[in-house]
């Protein structure tokens, strides 16, 4: 009898001692994540939704005559609305992050989250980079035929390095940022769940 109650009492006290503290650090860092993240998308709607409506005013207050002009304030708004629209719909997986969820729950939230931040930093941010890049160059194309050659190509040419440089160094930075801290979620919840069913 005293032999069973030494077993019971071991496997009670790996589950305490191991698996209790790892889980509440995990929630805490869940729940970090989820804030950091709500945080971001509220900035990302207000920053584009500003500049869409900054924007609508220039084409208002300055009435630009060429139609490449209204075309490329045109695709502008629509790479961001597009874009604010497909990242929405993370908006709703970030909330649903409940604490008093079990951890299968939360590790396919956090798989689901992963899949659709893929997609959005790759093919979404795709989309959203050209068409910003075609809709800038075609609403600069009024202004930059008024200057001489040179003033036109520094102007394009500030403009395409500064794309470039947002598309070769820091869109994979964030990427990568984003990918180690919801990766590092996921493991540790694999570890949680393991420990938990061993």
């Amino acid at each position: 009898m005293n032999n069973d109650n030494n077993i019971d009492f071991k496997d009670l006290w790996k589950k305490q001692s191991v698996s209790q503290p790892d889980l509440t650090d995990l929630l805490a860092r869940l729940s970090k994540f989820k804030k950091a993240a709500l945080r971001s998308l509220w900035m990302i709607n207000i920053l584009l939704s500003v500049t869409s409506v900054f924007i609508v005013f220039i084409w208002i207050y300055y009435q630009p005559q060429f139609v490449s002009t209204k075309i490329g304030i045109v695709l502008t708004i629509l790479a961001m609305v597009v874009y604010v629209f497909v990242y929405n719909k993370l908006m709703s997986d970030y909330k649903n992050i409940d604490a008093t969820q079990p951890n299968q729950e939360y590790l396919q939230k956090l798989i689901s989250i992963k899949k659709k931040q893929q997609f959005l930093q790759t093919k979404m941010m795709s989309f959203y980079f050209i068409a910003l890049t075609l809709g800038i160059c075609l609403y600069m194309y009024e202004y930059a035929s008024r200057m001489s050659a040179l003033g036109a190509s520094l102007t394009y040419g500030i403009t395409l390095l500064w794309m470039l440089f947002n598309w070769f160094y820091i869109r994979p930075k964030q990427i990568k940022k984003q990918q180690e801290k919801i990766n590092t979620l996921i493991e540790k919840f694999e570890e949680v769940n393991n420990q938990l069913k061993a």
